[in-house]
């Protein structure tokens, strides 16, 4: 299996999507223990979920699981939130804390699975993101995830519907990050936060460079809002799905156009 897949489009949005993967090649899932095996971490049907939201947007999915390597994950390993309780670049315990593997792999392995798997999946978003900026003199990467709404080892209580991360501010131009900040203050079944305990990836960290004209937006999703159980079989809600798509619609054919309005 490849370790990424595209869908180029011509809009100025292209979306990650590096936690939907579920594929873990038999030799390494060998060596996951049986709570590591219910790959309860993945950013379950979150491709599903946006699947043709915005006409011509660019996709680019990795089909690999986290705990294969994350692709969310700075290639040195460094911890995204210092003094927090986090995952790594080839996570050793799941959120909460538990131990998933029989076999950890060691640092020669991990180097190896960055190369075989890590890597391909930027250098393929990389060049989305260069190919869209080229057509457009701007592109924002709208990276997608989601989590359950409960894991006292990340954090306390129950987490946002909608946890917007820009980097503190820093990853795009205000005008985006306002604009997704009013669209799901006004969604009142929902609730939201703008830059809290997920601030955004190392993706959106990495490639958010709002005076080159790449800007990069991260929305962790709660997975209550579009799953029937956080639990497994971690089922796609199609009701709770129906209420959630338009409100996912409107942002991102929002900033479809506002971020038209950014070019130089």
């Amino acid at each position: 299996m490849m370790p990424v897949e595209v869908f180029r489009g011509d809009s100025p949005i292209v979306l990650g999507l590096p936690h939907t993967g579920t594929h873990v090649p038999p030799d390494i899932m060998a060596r996951l223990n049986a709570r590591g095996q219910i790959l309860a971490d993945t950013d379950w049907h979150i491709h599903k979920l946006y699947n043709g939201l915005l006409d011509n947007a660019t996709t680019v999915r990795a089909t690999f699981h986290r705990y294969v390597i994350d692709a969310n994950r700075p290639p040195d390993g460094e911890s995204l939130y210092p003094g927090q309780n986090t995952t790594g670049l080839v996570p050793l315990t799941d959120f909460d804390g538990h131990d998933i593997w029989i076999d950890p792999p060691d640092s020669a392995e991990i180097e190896a699975r960055s190369a075989a798997y890590h890597a391909p999946y930027h250098a393929a978003l990389e060049a989305e993101l260069a190919r869209v900026h080229a057509l457009h003199g701007v592109v924002l990467l709208y990276d997608c995830h989601s989590i359950r709404s409960h894991i006292p080892y990340l954090f306390d209580g129950i987490l946002p519907d909608f946890n917007i991360g820009t980097a503190s501010g820093t990853s795009c131009a205000a005008s985006l990050q306002d604009s997704t900040l009013e669209i799901c203050a006004k969604a009142k079944a929902y609730t939201h936060v703008l830059n809290g305990r997920f601030k955004g990836g190392w993706t959106t960290r990495h490639y958010g460079r709002p005076a080159e004209g790449f800007h990069a937006i991260q929305m962790e999703l709660a997975q209550s809002t579009h799953l029937e159980t956080e639990a497994p079989p971690f089922d796609y809600s199609e009701q709770k799905a129906a209420r959630l798509r338009p409100v996912l619609a409107e942002i991102l054919q929002t900033l479809n156009e506002k971020v038209l309005e950014l070019v130089p």
